[in-house]
C-alpha cells in the first residue's frame, strides 16, 4: 500500500524519472557500438527482424496510448517507452533433476512484447532477480512441504526453526540474451518421493525503479511429477485475479514480488513458524486471522495479532476491519475454481480456529462438542450443507442474515411524481412489494421515508418525510409532501426512499433475532425548472464499491445506493446536529471529502472523526485501504477523477480543516492529501471567484491528476 511518505515523494520522484529518461538519446549514442541493444532498439523502431536468441520476433506497435491513463508508461514519450521496454515475462524451457539431486531450470526472459531481456540488466534496462521455491504437495492434508528452506531464530522467544523459503546460493549460467539457467544449491533428500506432485514456484523482479519509478514482476508455478507420470493431484483452490484482487489489485507481498496465491501457499505452510511471536504463518490460518483482524476474539481480549517479518519489521493486523460480512466465504473461495468445494467439505481445527481463536480444541473450551485431538470427525457435525440456516453445517454456520431465505424480499418502485415546480408540494405515487410481487401496506413497515434533494447539478439541500400513512390508490399508494419545493429551487431534483421492516429470523430451536430487511433505494430525477429532468453526474458506481464491500449498506443497513448517499452527504452537510458542543466545530460529511478521508484512513495527517446518530463518535483513522490508493478508478467511473471539475459546483464548509471553505477540486484533493503543505498550496491557488487547480493539474498539464497518480 502507498504510504503517506511515498505519496508525498511520488511527484518529485516521477519528475526525476522523466529527467533520467530524457537522457535516452545520449545513452543510445554512448552504446552505439554494442550490437545487441541496438538490435533491440531497432525492433521497437520498426526495422527488420534481428535474431536475438530463441523466440525473438518483431513486436507489435508500442506507444504510450497503449496504456491506461493511470499507468506510468502512459506518460512517457515514445523514445522513453522504447528504451524502457516495459514488462517482464518468464517461460520455463526445461526443468531437470540430475543425479546429484540439485535441480536445474532454464528460463526465457522477455518483456511484454516477447523480446529478450538481459538478466543482469547490462544490455537492456533493469536487472532481473529470479527466485525459486520447490515443494511437494500432500493431497490428503492439502498442504505443501517445501524442499527449499532457511534457518530462522528469535532472540526474544528462543525459538529456532526452519522456514519454507526460496533456494539460496545456487549458480546462474547466462546462455544468451534472454536465456538463463539456474542450478539449485538445495540437494533433494535421498529417496525423495517421486510420485508426489511437485511444484516449482518462481517469483521475479525486474528492477526499473531508478528509471521508471516502478518495478515489473512475474510469478510462475509449474506442476510436475519427478517420475514423469501425469499430474492428477494439485493445488487449485483460489485465483488471485478473481478473489484477492477484488480488493487488493494486485495482491503483492514481500516488497511486491509475490502476487500469486499458489506461490504464497508454497511457503506459508504448517512447517513455517514466526519464531518471534510463535504464530504460524500457515496460509489458511494467517489469512483468516488477518481478515478478521480487530474482531478476532483474542484481539478483543487484549492480545494483538502480529507477525514479525524480515529484518524485524512488525506487521500488526489488530486494526484490520474487513469491509464486508466475514461469513461471505465465496468472496475469496470463488465457485469457479476446481477445488472450490474444499471450503465446505474439509473443516479442520486449524481453519475454524483461525477465526474462532477463543476455541480450545484440546480442552474443549468454547466448543459445544468438547475436546478433539484431531480433525477426523470434524465433518460429522460440520457437514457442507445442513437442513436449516444457522445450523452447525459449514454453509449454515456462515449464513449471512441479509441473504436468509426466511426474508420475503422487499422492494419499492416509484410510479410518478407531480407538482414539482418551485413552491409546490410534490405528490409521489409508489408501490411496495415483497419478492413474490405481493403487495405490502406502507403502514406495516418500520420505516418508509421519502427523500427529496437538489439540485442534481450541485446538491445543497434536502428534506425527508415519512410516507407510512400514504393513501391507497388502486394497487399503488399516494403521498403528498407537507413541505413544498423551495421557492428558489432551480434545475432538477432527486427523489429517493429509505424503506425497511423488522423481520424475525429463526436461528436455533427457540432462538431468534431481529433483522432490518431493507429495500434497495430507488432514485428518480425530476424537473423543477428544467424542461426535462437532468440526472446528477455519475462519479462512482455502486458496483465498484461492492467489489470490496459486497453489499455496501449504511445507517443500519437501509442506505444501499451511492446515488442516494449524495443527496444528504452534500456540500452543506455537517455533523453539527449530533456533535457535542464541547467538540465543535462541526465536521463536514460532504461525500467527496468524506469518502477520500475514510479510505485514506491510517495515512491521514489529521484526525477524522464524525459523530453519527445518537452522538456516537466514529473515527476512521485506523482504516487500512487494501489497494494502492492512487488507483482512482477503483472507485471512480471512467475519468471522473480528472480536473477540471464543473464550474457550477459550489464550495464546501470545512471548519475542522486547515481552511474553509474549500472549492470542489480542493475538497477532493485535500481529502487524501490532508497535510499542511498541501493545504497551503491549495489555499494559495484559490481566489474568491474560483480555483486554479486545473491550470497545473488538468489533463494534459505537467502535473495532471492522472500523471501524479500513475503507478
Amino acid at each position: 500500500m502507498l504510504t503517506k511518505r511515498n505519496a508525498q515523494l511520488h511527484s518529485a520522484k516521477f519528475q526525476e524519472v522523466i529527467v533520467k529518461l530524457q537522457r535516452f538519446t545520449l545513452y543510445v549514442a554512448a552504446v552505439a557500438l554494442v550490437s545487441v541493444p541496438l538490435a533491440v532498439f531497432s525492433q521497437y523502431q520498426g526495422s527488420t527482424t534481428v535474431s536475438l536468441g530463441s523466440g525473438a520476433k518483431k513486436p507489435a506497435a508500442l506507444s504510450p496510448a497503449s496504456y491506461e491513463p493511470l499507468a506510468l508508461e502512459a506518460h512517457l514519450t515514445q523514445d522513453q517507452l522504447t528504451w524502457i521496454r516495459p514488462g517482464l515475462k518468464l517461460k520455463i524451457n526445461s526443468f531437470v533433476i540430475p543425479a546429484d539431486r540439485r535441480p536445474e531450470v532454464e528460463y526465457s526472459i522477455t518483456d511484454e512484447l516477447d523480446q529478450p531481456l538481459d538478466r543482469l540488466g547490462k544490455l537492456t534496462p533493469g536487472a532481473i532477480s529470479i527466485s525459486q521455491i520447490l515443494a511437494w504437495w500432500d493431497p490428503v492434508k492439502r498442504q505443501y512441504t517445501s524442499y527449499t528452506t532457511r534457518a530462522a531464530s528469535s532472540t526474544v522467544t528462543g525459538i529456532s526453526t526452519r522456514q519454507a523459503s526460496a533456494d539460496s546460493g545456487g549458480t546462474w549460467t547466462d546462455i544468451e540474451v534472454g536465456r538463463s539457467k539456474y542450478k539449485f544449491a538445495t540437494v533433494l533428500p535421498a529417496g525423495f518421493d517421486q510420485t508426489k506432485t511437485t511444484t516449482l514456484g518462481v517469483y521475479s523482479t525486474r528492477n526499473t525503479t531508478e528509471l521508471l519509478g516502478k518495478n515489473y514482476y512475474a510469478n510462475i508455478e509449474y506442476d510436475f511429477r519427478p517420475d514423469a507420470a501425469p499430474v492428477t493431484e494439485k493445488w487449485q483452490n483460489m485465483s488471485a485475479a478473481n478473489a484477492c484482487n477484488r480488493c487488493h489489485n494486485p495482491i503483492s507481498a514481500h516488497g511486491g514480488s509475490r502476487q500469486d496465491v499458489k506461490l504464497c501457499v508454497m511457503c506459508h505452510t504448517p512447517q513455517t513458524l514466526d519464531p518471534d511471536t510463535g504464530n504460524t504463518v500457515d496460509m489458511k490460518v494467517m489469512t483468516h486471522k488477518i481478515h478478521r483482524g480487530k474482531n478476532l476474539p483474542s484481539v478483543l481480549a487484549g492480545t494483538p495479532y502480529r507477525i514479525i517479518g524480515n529484518q524485524g519489521s512488525v506487521h500488526d493486523y489488530s486494526t484490520v476491519s474487513y469491509p464486508q460480512d466475514l461469513r461471505n466465504c465465496t468472496t475469496c473461495h470463488e465457485a469457479a475454481v476446481p477445488d472450490a468445494n474444499v471450503v465446505f467439505t474439509r473443516p479442520t481445527r486449524a481453519v475454524c480456529g483461525s477465526c474462532h481463536d477463543d476455541v480450545n480444541f484440546a480442552t474443549g473450551t468454547g466448543h459445544v462438542a468438547g475436546a478433539f485431538a484431531d480433525d477426523t470427525t470434524c465433518a460429522t457435525c460440520h457437514k457442507p450443507q445442513g437442513e436449516k440456516e444457522f445450523d452447525a453445517s459449514v454453509a449454515g454456520a456462515h449464513t449471512i442474515p441479509e441473504e436468509s431465505t426466511q426474508l420475503k424480499g422487499l422492494k419499492i418502485a416509484f410510479v410518478s411524481i407531480t407538482n414539482t415546480a418551485p413552491g409546490q408540494k410534490p405528490t409521489v405515487v409508489f408501490n411496495v412489494k415483497n419478492g413474490d410481487n405481493s403487495a405490502v401496506v406502507p403502514s406495516t413497515l418500520t420505516t418508509l421515508n421519502l427523500l427529496l434533494g437538489g439540485s442534481t447539478i450541485d446538491n445543497a439541500r434536502y428534506f425527508r418525510e415519512s410516507a407510512r400513512a400514504a393513501t391507497a390508490s388502486g394497487s399503488n399508494y399516494s403521498y403528498t409532501f407537507t413541505a413544498p419545493i423551495p421557492a428558489d429551487a432551480t434545475g432538477s431534483w432527486t427523489l429517493s426512499a429509505d424503506v425497511y421492516r423488522n423481520a424475525t429470523i429463526d436461528t436455533k430451536p427457540g432462538q431468534t433475532f431481529t433483522l432490518r430487511e431493507a429495500a434497495t433505494n430507488p432514485v428518480l430525477n425530476f424537473a423543477v425548472t428544467d424542461a426535462v429532468a437532468v440526472a446528477r453526474r455519475k462519479v462512482v458506481d455502486i458496483a465498484l464499491c461492492n467489489k470490496c464491500h459486497e453489499r455496501l449498506a449504511l445507517h443500519g443497513g437501509q442506505r444501499l445506493q451511492t446515488t442516494e448517499c449524495v443527496i444528504c452527504h452534500n456540500r452543506t452537510e455537517t455533523d453539527a446536529a449530533r456533535r457535542p458542543a464541547a467538540n465543535l466545530p462541526a465536521e463536514s460529511v460532504d461525500m467527496t471529502r468524506m469518502i477520500h478521508r475514510i479510505h485514506t484512513g491510517e495515512e491521514l495527517a489529521q484526525d477524522y472523526t464524525v459523530y453519527g446518530f445518537g452522538g456516537t463518535p466514529i473515527n476512521f483513522n485506523e482504516v487500512r485501504f487494501p489497494a494502492d490508493i492512487r488507483e482512482c478508478t477503483r472507485c471512480h467511473s471512467g475519468t471522473t477523477y480528472t480536473l477540471p471539475v464543473a464550474k457550477t459546483l459550489g464550495n464546501t464548509a470545512t471548519p475542522r480543516d486547515w481552511f474553509t471553505p474549500q472549492g470542489p477540486g480542493t475538497k477532493a484533493c485535500l481529502g487524501c492529501h490532508d497535510n499542511r503543505d498541501a493545504a497551503a498550496h491549495a489555499f494559495l491557488n484559490t481566489a474568491p471567484f474560483g480555483e486554479a487547480c486545473a491550470t497545473c493539474h488538468g489533463e494534459g498539464a505537467d502535473w495532471a491528476v492522472s500523471k501524479e497518480h500513475a503507478r
